[in-house]
């Protein structure tokens, strides 16, 4: 029987700013299929760790690979090209670009949007392509109603929405969110849970940075924590609060105290 494919592999990733370490020797794999949530304190180095995967930060040591090619020496366009989408926390959107425009303009596979600009018989049916599969990542997604409204006049829980579609128009294989339902309304908040579960059920991978433990046991298959740059722990969601480094490193608490608030949080 083969052994299953690995998607991603961290190994011993290391990252520094000055002084400050703030990856130290992380090493883990995520599986096809698999909604892993990353967990840490503030400044444990969740973010930069979603940095370096994706390109915006230089490793200093270690490598990444993403279905068995080192990735780690590629620029953010390039993973994107690999089948590495991501979204960010506070996403900004152009103040002249409707939802529509922007939506379009995210496409990676042919000049979409910027091919009006040219106006050749090759770009405008680029452009219909894009076009047609934004309309439907929209509708998906719940912002047909305001496709033709200026995407910085979203609220923050509908551009988080629109970041979505915007990673989705290059046709990763695995998408990254950072915080994706932080601050959100809980009616959009319940939209997001459905439409990652949805992309999963379609054979999409997610690595999601969170905070909120209700989402992470709602839509999560593991968790992997971080604490100060290092692992201290990769379990399902339902083993955060009898795991003793995540009670003792990463939450700051001690014992039942500490576990008495993550089922409250659950």
């Amino acid at each position: 029987m083969s052994s299953p494919i690995t998607l991603l592999e961290v190994q011993s990733v290391a990252k520094a700013f000055g002084g400050n370490q703030v990856l130290q020797e992380v090493s883990f794999s995520i599986q096809p299929g698999e909604i892993v949530g990353l967990l840490g304190p503030n400044g444990s180095g969740k973010s930069t760790l979603l940095n370096t995967i994706t390109g915006f930060e230089a490793i200093d040591n270690g490598s990444v690979a993403y279905r068995g090619k080192r990735i780690d020496k590629m620029s953010a366009y390039q993973i994107v090209d690999a089948g590495i989408a991501r979204t960010f926390q506070l996403p900004s959107m152009p103040t002249k670009m409707s939802v529509m425009e922007v939506a379009m303009a995210a496409a990676t596979s042919h000049h979409g949007f910027w091919g009006t600009l040219i106006g050749t018989g090759a770009t405008r049916a680029a452009e219909q392509e894009a076009c047609d599969k934004a309309s439907v990542l929209l509708h998906e997604l719940l912002l047909t109603p305001v496709r033709n409204l200026p995407a910085s006049a979203l609220s923050g829980g509908q551009k988080k929405l629109l970041g979505i579609v915007c990673a989705l128009m290059g046709n990763p294989q695995m998408v990254m969110l950072d915080e994706p339902t932080a601050g959100v309304h809980p009616n959009l908040r319940r939209d997001i849970v459905t439409a990652l579960q949805r992309l999963n059920q379609q054979g999409m991978t997610l690595m999601i940075v969170e905070h909120d433990m209700h989402f992470i046991r709602e839509v999560c298959t593991r968790c992997i924590v971080l604490d100060r740059g290092h692992i201290v722990a990769s379990c399902r969601p339902d083993e955060l609060s009898s795991n003793e480094r995540v009670l003792q490193a990463y939450l700051g608490g001690h014992g039942a105290e500490t576990a008495a608030t993550l089922e409250e949080q659950a």
